[in-house]
This record gives C-alpha cells, sequence and structure tokens, in this order.
C-alpha cells in the first residue's frame, strides 16, 4: 500500500500542505472503495472489514508501589515538583514515572519495571543508566 500511495500521489507533488492532503484523501476513497484487492480475492477493504467487538479500555494505570513518588512528565519532557526541574525526555512525555529517594538527596527514575537514571536534588538533567533495557539473566547453575 505505502509504494503505491506514494507513486499515485506524490509524483507530481500537490501545490502545498492543503493540496497533497486533498490528493491522500482522494486515494483512501478509492483504495478502500473502489480498488478490487487481490489478496482480497477481488473485494474492497470496505466490503471484509468488521469493527472488533471487544472495546478498547484503554492502558491500566501505572502504580509505583515500592516507590517515594509517582509524578506525571511535563509534555517539554521534565520531571517537576516543589522545586524540581528535572530533564528527563520528551519521549516520556505524558507518561507517569517513579521516582524515589536512594540515598540523601539522590533519586532514583523507573518507568514501568526499569530503571532509567538517577539525578540529585540540585541537578538539572537524569543522568542514564548504563542501559536500562538490558535483558537480564539470571544463571542455570550458581556454578
Amino acid at each position: 500500500m505505502h509504494l503505491t500511495l506514494k507513486q499515485e500521489t506524490t509524483r507530481p507533488p500537490g501545490e502545498n500542505q492543503l493540496k497533497q492532503q486533498e490528493k491522500f484523501d482522494d486515494f483512501l476513497k478509492i483504495f478502500n472503495f473502489e480498488r478490487p484487492h487481490q489478496a482480497l480475492d477481488k473485494k474492497y477493504p470496505s466490503e471484509v472489514y468488521k469493527k472488533s467487538e471487544r472495546p478498547y479500555k484503554g492502558i491500566e494505570p501505572i502504580f509505583y508501589p515500592f516507590h517515594d513518588k509517582t509524578i506525571q512528565v511535563t509534555e517539554c519532557g521534565r520531571i517537576c515538583q516543589k522545586n524540581w526541574k528535572v530533564n528527563l525526555s520528551r519521549a516520556f512525555a505524558g507518561q507517569e514515572v517513579g521516582v524515589k529517594e536512594v540515598e540523601d538527596g539522590i533519586w532514583v527514575v523507573s518507568f514501568l519495571d526499569y530503571d532509567l537514571g538517577y539525578f540529585d536534588e540540585g541537578g538539572k538533567r537524569v543522568e542514564p543508566v548504563d542501559d536500562p533495557f538490558k535483558i537480564k539473566v539470571l544463571p542455570m547453575s550458581p556454578e
């Protein structure tokens, strides 16, 4: 689909963003309602599409029972609490992270089951751990 979309909507491209979006929208109408697909036994995608019977419930709220605080990361990627303004990452914007004081004034930041890094109360950014997503493999035997 992506190659076909590119070939049929970008050569030549639209004169501006609105015209280009119009080309994309027209393509989708034809692709889903007017063009038979070999993979669908010459049917249109709109003929075979079925809405899921399971409702989407969203994700469960994240809870950090072993941390001191649960804080939502701001849209600019910061952890803000009282006098803290600590840069984490915009990738976590809107997500909840757990923070836990591990030593006097030294805090660890976790997302789900992963420790992302540390910061001190005077610091401006989270210093990352080596590889928070590294798979932890336990030895098979103590030998």
